[in-house]
């Protein structure tokens, strides 16, 4: 009569056998891995525009008036990495463009694109869904400096938040028809950017990061 339990018994302690022997987190990643593993708080992420693209804002959502740049990158410090699924955070520190030129009538060039109010909070999904914000109470801002037959000019955008796409196809984040409202600027400065780029590959340490 008792064989059967003492076989149940067998049974339930060779499975928590096996259950110590293999803690669940050895087979979790984070959300952002590289070749070397997961990426850890305080790690350095960076990327430069993907080869033969270029980063633009354009006058309309469908139109190709405005600025086009032929370099840009992001820099950002990782601040939350937890096990997927979940959603990792990031500092971005730094986003820059450079080469720009200008196809508005009456702008002769680009001067430079600034920047403003950074850091801004990234959060990265393990969807691939990847949202900008800024710092409570300011705005993401961008400053476009034109020159013109009338001299220099200052167009000054700005936009709520930013939405993108982590593709792992490529290592990549792709933003698309992004809209900025002008919130400053003379009459030649058109009323609405949309902000288009892809950044490939995302990396950390020179290692290509992963979304899981």
């Amino acid at each position: 009569m008792r064989t059967r339990p003492l076989l149940a018994l067998a049974a339930t302690v060779a499975a928590l056998s096996l259950t110590a022997a293999t803690p669940a987190s050895a087979a979790d990643p984070a959300v952002l891995t590289t070749a070397n593993g997961d990426v850890a708080v305080g790690d350095v992420l960076t990327a430069s525009l993907a080869s033969g693209t270029n980063a633009t804002l354009y006058s309309s959502a469908t139109g190709t008036s405005g600025v086009s740049c032929a370099s840009s990158g992001f820099t950002a410090t990782v601040t939350a990495n937890p096990t997927a699924p979940g959603t990792a955070t990031e500092s971005l520190t730094g986003h820059t463009f450079g080469n720009c030129s200008a196809n508005v009538v009456g702008v002769l060039g680009v001067t430079s694109i600034t920047v403003n109010n950074l850091p801004y909070s990234t959060a990265v999904s393990s969807a691939g869904t990847v949202t900008v914000t800024p710092p409570a109470g300011s705005v993401i801002q961008t400053t476009v400096v034109l020159r013109t037959l009338l001299g220099s000019i200052n167009c000054v955008y700005r936009a709520p938040s930013l939405t993108g796409t982590a593709s792992n196809a490529d290592n990549s984040i792709t933003f698309t028809g992004q809209q900025f409202t002008k919130s400053s600027g003379s009459s030649l400065c058109f009323a609405n950017g949309y902000f288009s780029a892809k950044y490939a590959p995302v990396t950390a340490a020179g290692a290509a990061v992963t979304v899981n």
